[in-house]
């Protein structure tokens, strides 16, 4: 019933109006049950933001981890934080019913949430180059991962990135939105935005998407390249423990990369089956890709990576043996 009473708020089509403010309105298959799956999602954002935390300090912390593969890893798991802050906080305020958002405040959420998507696949990309390196090229590595050429290559994904995240957020401001102003779904996602707007929005849309598909597909083509090129170099290492070294290093990254590209292509594929798939299927697929990847990627290098397994646990190895000790 309350779902039905927006809609009648709603103008009609023909009517030369573009609304300043937007209805989130996740989830409207549950309507009388929302504010259930607050207790929930919150929950989660709690543990990503803890996890990813735990991790980004401990190796900002320990000097042994000051290299450029683990500084990678605590920025992946930094930008973790701050993609899940840009949705799950809204998320929660709509879900109990403060879900008014200006439209500023949509193309602001629109430009975190592709920022740190796109740079999440700068930091993937230069994680597969530095295992690249390290393992084709070992006797080169420290002539070519440094500090000096990290900086470099990110300064070179920012000014993609930024490029790519204005023109996209610049022809969202540019729509008359008329439709309606409510967004069936929690996030001020480009294309649902879009889908509310009046007049020929086709060539903006495709703009979004080209965006979206061809960084993904052009950052995936390069990471399966280089990982395809250690595979085959670590095949041949003759010591099976620094062959399984090199696998195991390069399997976690590829594990972490897998969740991140793959939720966001599950993702795309229901939003372009909307007519197939319900509202909130399309809700859930959208949080699946938002926090699934966001709570496994520390999961995954807390629990697989040895070195910073043993970094967190030293605390708790201390007071283990002091305890003893006593005894």
């Amino acid at each position: 019933m309350e779902l039905t009473n927006l809609l009648r708020l709603s103008p009609d089509q023909n009517i030369s109006l573009s609304f300043s403010e937007f209805i989130l309105y996740p989830f409207p298959g549950v309507t009388n049950h929302r504010q259930i799956l607050v207790l929930p999602f919150f929950s989660i954002y709690i543990a990503i933001v803890v996890l990813n935390f735990v991790i980004s300090y401990t190796v900002w912390w320990q000097k042994s981890l000051h290299n450029p593969m683990y500084v990678l890893i605590a920025l992946l798991l930094a930008l973790n934080i701050v993609g899940t802050t840009a949705v799950v906080p809204l998320m929660i305020q709509s879900l109990l019913g403060q879900n008014k958002v200006p439209f500023s405040g949509c193309l602001s959420q629109m430009f975190f949430v592709y920022s740190t998507t796109l740079f999440k696949s700068v930091v993937l990309l230069l994680m597969a180059f530095d295992r690249y390196i390290a393992i084709c090229r070992p006797l080169r590595y420290h002539n070519i991962i440094n500090r000096s050429s990290l900086i470099q290559a990110w300064m070179v994904g920012l000014a993609r990135n930024s490029l790519l995240v204005l023109l996209v957020v610049f022809l969202a401001s540019r729509a008359q939105y008329c439709k309606s102003n409510i967004i069936l779904n929690f996030v001020c996602e480009y294309g649902v935005l879009l889908s509310l707007a009046c007049g020929e929005v086709f060539k903006i849309q495709m703009v979004g998407v080209m965006v979206r598909m061809g960084v993904t597909l052009s950052d995936v083509t390069i990471l399966l390249v280089f990982y395809v090129k250690v595979l085959r170099v670590a095949l041949k290492i003759a010591a099976s423990s620094a062959r399984g070294k090199a696998l195991n290093t390069c399997g976690n990254h590829l594990l972490v990369a897998l969740t991140v590209y793959l939720c966001g292509i599950l993702s795309s594929i229901f939003y372009k089956v909307e007519d197939s798939v319900s509202y909130d299927f399309q809700n859930l697929s959208s949080a699946i890709y938002f926090l699934f990847p966001a709570i496994a990627n520390p999961v995954i290098y807390g629990l697989r990576v040895t070195e910073i397994k043993d970094c967190l646990m030293k605390p708790w190895k201390k007071k283990s043996s002091g305890s003893l000790n006593n005894v």
